[in-house]
């Protein structure tokens, strides 16, 4: 397994700057490459930031805005780019005393979303309902990526609450015309579009896992309660999943690394191994839970390239029946996501006007859903979580490869007024695993032939095993299911 001190000398041949310049923008390199140039001085952290408040300048659409207009990404609910330069120059001191003592990610930008508090800074979770509203205090997760000497560029939009799967004030870079995905939609438009290497998501029923899918992007939800969520805006206290985002998922492995709470979290693989069959021994099974569902051909087909690539590089690739009874609603989901959303909610009872229409039918629903005891929901999701750990053990799988998403694309809605034609096949395919508090890593798969769109996969590991997912998704992408870039890029968002 590779640590820090490896990924920094498991490099390149060493460039000089005027070269590695000529090759690519500093906007453009990821977490890990970014890291290797800071550490060895060949860039500095304020060089690396400049890079990107000019590139979000360019691609942006403007200024941040609450509602996005149709030919914006809006990225960005707040920027702070003098706090960002002074936070880029902390990190370059701390790494001139040494690259040895200075940690990783020192100096590496990153977007939050509009959850994760930052003492003394707005956080509003792109809501009227909490205009003017401050951080008393930082979410734990910012306050170990501070830790970690990174340069926090500003907030990214939420779905308004993280309670939804659309982020309409948000365009894909892919076609702005199209919905980035939610609630971390944010998150996945600023890295698609190359305007930061890293960011935060939450993730209570896909939210993680959507956005990366249709922007092109990777995420990682690790198994629940790994990383903490403490001074986080809630969604479902019992559900919610804090978790990185990157263009890669070993970048994403770098900064769960940083914000994760056990040590297995720390030792997780940032790098490819050699030989041509890496993941021998390794059985990752497809399941029935596409049977009677309509998916996107073009998702079976990111399925199938994944399937196929797993195969190449030593896996067994296996079908295996999913356990019966053991979907979201068999779990009790929907009652304890109405029983945590309302008792967030319920404080802004006079304000309900305020929300965005389709936030304030969710937060009515959740209000009588609410009303209903939960004991036997809570007890279903514990027998589902546990039918689903013995059939792993039984039918001896480490992994299951499925569609993070039934559709690779969605229309951008107005408001959250329109966008997924459904949320029910969501739920059922993503929402699952936050019932079950199961990690998984979601990644591209390609584009579709038919849509010209992103394909999203998940690998879906057991409890604690996240170690097992990323590194499937390294090889992966090492491997031919690189991370795409969206095609026009430049010419339609400008820098």
């Amino acid at each position: 397994m590779l640590g820090a001190a490896g990924v920094l000398a498991a490099r390149p041949r060493r460039r000089s700057r005027a070269t590695w310049r000529a090759i690519t923008d500093p906007a453009d390199l990821g977490v890990l490459e970014a890291t290797r140039l800071l550490h060895r001085r060949e860039l500095s952290s304020v060089e690396l930031t400049r890079a990107c408040l000019r590139r979000i300048e360019a691609r942006n659409g403007g200024p941040p805005s609450f509602d996005g207009g149709p030919e914006a990404v809006n990225a960005w609910v707040r920027l702070y780019p003098a706090a960002a330069l002074r936070a880029a120059a902390r990190a370059d001191r701390r790494l001139a005393r040494g690259s040895a003592r200075a940690p990783l990610l020192c100096g590496i930008p990153v977007g939050l979303k509009d959850l994760y508090g930052v003492r003394g800074l707005p956080l509003t979770a792109s809501s009227r309902v909490l205009d003017g509203n401050v951080a008393t205090q930082s979410s734990a997760v910012w306050v170990r990526l501070r830790a970690a000497g990174m340069v926090l560029v500003g907030h990214t939009h939420t779905h308004e609450f993280g309670a939804g799967a659309t982020t309409d004030q948000v365009g894909n870079p892919w076609q702005l015309a199209r919905s980035a995905g939610g609630s971390s939609g944010g998150s996945a438009a600023a890295l698609a579009a190359r305007m930061v290497p890293a960011a935060t998501g939450t993730d209570t029923g896909g939210s993680l896992r959507f956005p990366a899918a249709l922007c092109g992007v990777s995420a990682i939800k690790p198994t629940r309660g790994s990383v903490p969520t403490a001074a986080t805006i809630p969604v479902a206290r019992r559900l919610d999943h804090a978790g990185p985002m990157a263009r890669t998922v070993a970048d994403c492995a770098a900064l769960l690394r940083a914000i994760g709470s056990s040590a297995r979290l720390r030792r997780l693989p940032l790098a490819a191994r050699g030989g041509r069959r890496p993941l021998r021994g390794l059985t990752v099974a497809l399941t029935d839970r596409l049977d009677g569902r309509i998916v996107d051909p073009d998702v079976e087909d990111g399925v199938e390239r994944a399937a196929r690539a797993l195969k190449r590089l030593g896996a067994a690739v296996v079908v295996r029946p999913a356990p019966r009874m053991a979907g979201v609603d068999d779990a009790g989901y929907s009652q304890i996501f109405d029983t945590d959303l309302w008792s967030y909610h319920e404080r802004f009872v006079t304000r309900a006007t305020l929300y965005r229409p389709t936030t304030a039918v969710t937060v009515a629903k959740s209000a009588v859903g609410a009303g209903r005891p939960d004991a036997a929901a809570e007890l279903a999701r514990e027998q589902v979580t546990a039918l689903w750990a013995r059939w792993f053990a039984d039918q001896r799988v480490d992994l299951v490869l499925e569609p993070t998403a039934p559709w690779s694309t969605a229309p951008r809605g107005a408001g959250y007024l329109t966008g997924y034609p459904a949320l029910a096949p969501l739920l059922e395919f993503a929402a699952l695993w936050d019932a079950t508090g199961f990690p998984v890593v979601a990644l591209p798969a390609g584009v579709g032939s038919r849509g010209g769109a992103p394909l999203g996969v998940s690998l879906v590991a057991p409890a604690r095993r996240e170690a097992v997912a990323v590194r499937a998704g390294i090889e992966l992408q090492a491997r031919g299911l690189a991370p795409p870039v969206p095609r026009g890029l430049d010419s339609r968002l400008g820098g």
